[in-house]
């Protein structure tokens, strides 16, 4: 099957599993894909398909079915000026809060600016008059094409709806042939859940909460910006899952708080021993491929969003989007989480030995043994590469201190400033992990006025002259180019910036002179100087003690 009938028969399907029953379509060459899906499918009687040769027409009559029938009705045209002829009944559904899918059939990129034939600039041709607008990307014979396709459409589908109802932009760019070629083979199933569409997503209205299906085999996930966490732990805590949770999450205390999962999760034995019945995720997880994974092989994945505009779901793996849901407390033995905790500790003790064995600064050991020394009511600030994630795999559950990062974008820029902004924003103590190349990209943030409070905030520097992740990723093995164009050294003088601002300056030799480092109040910079190729040996070693000693615990 070539890849435009594939995306055009898996968009329609995935539609009408989510609850279409009517499409507009005005004719077109670069819209046949989807023209003869629709077709196909009404011939089929799964659709009331309606076909007008003016587009402005066919959009005013989509207008229509969708403001009488009340939900979202998909409108369909080809490229260039026909798309725009759709703009007027955009912004009329936009007013009047109707919903509509509207699907604009592109020319590849390739095809773009080049003066090709009807090819004009349809990425997100409608502006702010839809709720949504998406690139869906041209069709490509590979796995995991399908999840992307029919989350992109489940998504689009409660966007239309929830929580204010309107229109939403999908762009679909097609490479020729445009009709099928005779060969059904491709290189995944394309079909969808016989269970409905691929997410389904429960808009919020007054009492409505989701109710998880009772199991003791069940994981609560926390990651970014997750929100009503202390009512979510302690739901998880009384059905006896695992809690999974990423720093910032906030939500790495008490006993069912895992420190090492992302080891847990690396050993393939314990996975395949430990697949959970459900997974509830609060807020974004992005910091661990391995719990990634998990997402994509539990039953049944449901993310909590309260706004459903926005829900995080990087793998396409969820089954449900509700913005409230009761965990329910399920009867039986605890063995389930008693696995779990075993493996955890064991992993978190290998680690330790490894890192403790080790007398000069580390990074990771730094990241562990800092938050474990932070007073209580403390706010720890940290860059979003490689402190976050040294936390993630390190740090051990405790109470009383907020962890904050920018993962929304993950940038390397104004983190200094950030970390000062949340700083004066705060009652206690405020400390901040940064590495060498996040100080050095706001070295202005430390300018502050003669008028002007400095906040309570010491900012520990992890210097390893450059870009320390990119030592633990494949272009390591890039040794030629590696250092120039990712390594990117660097000669800047720490203690000198530090001078330069008037901020009081202090090194840390040893790992155990943490707790003197950080004492004194005010702002004031403590470096803390790492070998890149030091610190990927170091995390290898600790990988290899933590699995070892889970699979010592699965034997």
């Amino acid at each position: 099957m070539n890849p435009a009938t594939a995306l055009a028969t898996v968009l329609v399907d995935e539609l009408l599993r989510c609850g279409m029953t009517d499409a507009v379509l005005a004719p077109g060459s670069r819209s046949a894909p989807l023209a003869l899906a629709l077709q196909a499918a009404e011939e089929s009687g799964r659709l009331r398909l309606h076909v007008r040769i003016d587009e402005r027409s066919a959009s005013f009559l989509g207008l229509g079915l969708a403001k009488r029938a009340g939900r979202p009705v998909a409108l369909v045209c080809t490229s260039g000026t026909a798309a725009a002829n759709f703009h007027p009944a955009v912004i009329e559904a936009h007013e009047s809060g109707v919903p509509l899918i509207v699907l604009t059939a592109d020319r590849p990129p390739e095809l773009r600016d080049t003066g090709a034939n009807q090819t004009i600039d349809q990425v997100k041709l409608y502006g702010t008059a839809v709720r949504w607008s998406t690139e869906v990307g041209v069709p490509e014979n590979r796995p995991g094409m399908v999840a992307y396709w029919r989350s992109l459409v489940s998504r689009a589908w409660g966007m239309a709806r929830a929580p204010s109802p309107g229109p939403v932009h999908m762009n679909t760019a097609f490479r020729e042939p445009l009709i099928p070629d005779g060969d059904e083979t491709w290189c995944e199933p394309l079909d969808g859940d016989v269970t409905g569409a691929w997410t389904k997503v429960r808009p919020a209205t007054p009492g409505s909460v989701l109710h998880v299906p009772p199991t003791r085999r069940g994981v609560l996930v926390v990651g970014d910006g997750a929100s009503n966490v202390k009512r979510y732990v302690a739901a998880a805590s009384m059905a006896g899952w695992p809690v999974l949770a990423e720093p910032n999450g906030n939500a790495r205390y008490g006993d069912h708080a895992l420190s090492s999962h992302h080891f847990l999760l690396g050993v393939p034995e314990f996975v395949e021993l430990h697949r959970p019945e459900v997974v509830v995720t609060l807020g974004k997880p992005g910091l661990s491929r391995p719990l990634l994974s998990l997402l994509r092989r539990a039953e049944e994945h449901i993310v909590l969003a309260p706004d459903l505009a926005h829900w995080p779901d990087p793998v396409r793996s969820a089954t449900q989007v509700a913005p409230e849901v009761e965990i329910p407390v399920v009867s039986g033995d605890d063995a389930w989480l008693k696995s779990w905790r075993a493996a955890d500790l064991a992993a978190a003790a290998a680690v330790d030995a490894v890192l403790d064995a080790v007398p000069q600064v580390s990074e990771p050991r730094l990241a562990r043994d800092l938050v474990a020394g932070l007073p209580g009511g403390s706010l720890l600030f940290t860059a979003a590469s490689m402190p976050i994630r040294d936390l993630d795999q390190v740090m051990r559950p405790r109470r009383g201190i907020r962890i904050m990062a920018n993962r929304g974008a993950s940038g390397i820029d104004g983190l200094i400033s950030t970390a000062m902004g949340a700083a004066l924003a705060h009652s206690g103590r405020s400390y901040a992990l940064l590495g060498d190349l996040a100080f050095l990209h706001d070295q202005n943030g430390l300018i502050v006025g003669p008028y002007d409070r400095r906040p309570d905030l010491a900012v520990i520097v992890v210097n390893n002259q450059g870009g320390g992740i990119f030592s633990l990723l494949p272009q390591a093995a890039l040794r030629g180019p590696f250092e120039r164009v990712f390594g990117t050294p660097h000669q800047v003088d720490i203690e000198a910036v530090a001078a330069a601002h008037g901020v009081p300056y202090r090194r840390l030799e040893a790992a155990a002179d943490l707790p003197k480092a950080m004492a004194g109040e005010g702002l004031r910079i403590i470096e803390a100087r790492t070998d890149r190729e030091a610190n990927a040996s170091l995390h290898a070693d600790i990988r290899k003690a933590a699995q070892a000693a889970v699979r010592e615990t699965l034997a």
